[in-house]
């Protein structure tokens, strides 16, 4: 299995910024900027996140989508504030491959259904903010983790699979932005409960951390915000490293 390098471009005020756990957000650059260094640097996706979409109560700026889409030569995929099968549809129309849906999927399942329909699993992605509430037991957080839906991880990413979601990234708030690895009994948890691809994100800091997500967590794909962005890891390091541990990456 071939597994992919994503690195992740959260989108605020039409700047990429990052943050630890949902907070604590500074200023990066240009989202043009980065996408095209990305693509260039051997990237097999990106996602933007218009990280503050939801909470505002508005749709995801699409601006940015089509002078980044002019920019790169990989896949897109772009969520924040995706509420109705016509948000999807409008992030599409500018060029994005995938959308990327969370709060809106857990106020309305239904939307995951009519937009795999209409433009297959594949472009559909459940994105899941998850945090640790108890021994084996982790809970669906939306609005930028703000609020605790009470939705079992496990429940919601089988429910989703089944009503058309292609794929899942899966983020651990308590991991997120603290570089001390991801959490991988959650991805395997998840991961062996689904049919779909499982993507790995919140909490890399070291080489070590993307193939142990891959092995031991069982994820299809690796994604990653501040160590990309800072050159901490360069991403063509990184695919020579997990190719050393025996992974298959595309180089």
């Amino acid at each position: 299995m071939l597994i992919r390098v994503i690195p992740c471009l959260d989108v605020r005020d039409g700047r990429v910024v990052k943050g630890k756990q949902f907070d604590q957000i500074v200023d990066v650059d240009d989202p043009e900027v980065l996408a095209d260094y990305y693509s260039k640097a051997g990237a097999d996706e990106l996602v933007f996140y218009d990280i503050t979409a939801t909470n505002e109560k508005r749709n995801v700026s699409l601006d940015f989508i089509e002078k980044v889409v002019e920019k790169i030569t990989i896949p897109l995929c772009v969520g924040g504030g995706v509420k109705t099968l016509a948000d999807f549809t409008n992030i599409m129309d500018k060029g994005a491959n995938k959308v990327s849906i969370n709060s809106g999927a857990v106020k309305t399942p239904g939307l995951i259904k009519e937009a795999s329909e209409k433009f297959g699993s594949k472009a559909v992605v459940l994105g899941m903010d998850i945090k640790k509430v108890g021994e084996d037991n982790w809970r669906i957080f939306t609005n930028g983790a703000r609020i605790d839906t009470g939705l079992d991880a496990v429940e919601w990413a089988i429910e989703a699979v089944k009503l058309g979601a292609g794929e899942l990234v899966v983020n651990s708030i308590d991991a997120d932005g603290m570089k001390e690895g991801y959490d991988i009994e959650l991805l395997n948890t998840l991961a062996s409960a689904v049919s779909v691809p499982v993507i790995a994100s919140g909490g890399a800091g070291k080489l070590e951390d993307f193939v142990e997500a891959a092995t031991k967590g069982k994820a299809s794909g690796v994604l990653a915000a501040s160590v990309f962005h800072y050159k901490e890891i360069e991403i063509g390091d990184l695919k020579q490293y997990m190719k050393s541990k025996g992974l298959e990456v595309s180089l």
